[in-house]
């Protein structure tokens, strides 16, 4: 039983400390993610064309996943055209 309290004590300590620990990384990956839009948005400047292609190609990937999800989810026997 006393194994069992002293582990309450350190479960109870362990969300204040970890608290503070989300907002430094918290903080972060809100730099890291500033970070990362800023260098996206230079390299949309320096290369417009590849900007554009790559935005082109995600479009048909999803659009193929959809077709394929549309495909595989829809009925298994066609309705009868009497």
């Amino acid at each position: 039983m006393a194994n069992s309290n002293s582990t309450s004590d350190s479960g109870s300590e362990s969300p204040v400390q970890s608290q503070g620990s989300e907002k430094s990384f918290l903080a972060s990956a809100q730099e890291t993610v500033a970070g990362a839009v800023d260098a996206t948005v230079q390299a949309v400047k320096d290369h417009p064309v590849a900007a554009a292609a790559v935005a082109a190609g995600a479009a048909a990937a999803v659009g193929g996943a959809v077709y394929a999800a549309t495909q595989l989810g829809g009925e298994k026997e066609p309705a009868s055209k009497k």
